[in-house]
């Protein structure tokens, strides 16, 4: 799952909620502590926390209670004729663009 995969499942308006750790994609839909997707005070589903993580005051172990869905894999890089990378920035952006939508229609 792509990291605009993984966004769109932030647990609002009846959505599966999903964190990453380490690469690995965690629902955390059915816990208590995850109402909306929301993990207060500032934890949003949809996410990769592994570096949040290191500052929880609760360890991996927590996490790892959580049934496993996937593996989060970073976008691969598209290459270009001129190798300049211009046009993988636009295809980014544009992935981004389509996940921000679909969000915003689901």
């Amino acid at each position: 799952m792509t990291p605009a995969e993984l966004a769109v499942h932030d647990g609002r308006d009846g959505r599966r909620a999903y964190i990453a750790v380490n690469s690995t994609i965690y629902d955390v839909t059915e816990s208590p502590r995850w109402q909306n997707g929301l993990h207060p005070p500032d934890h949003q589903a949809g996410q990769d926390l592994t570096e949040e993580l290191a500052k929880a005051p609760h360890v991996r172990t927590v996490i790892e209670r959580f049934p496993v869905v996937g593996t989060l894999e970073e976008e691969a890089p598209v290459q270009t004729a001129s190798g300049s990378g211009k046009m993988a920035v636009g295809i980014v952006i544009a992935a981004a663009i389509v996940a921000f939508v679909l969000f915003l229609l689901l």
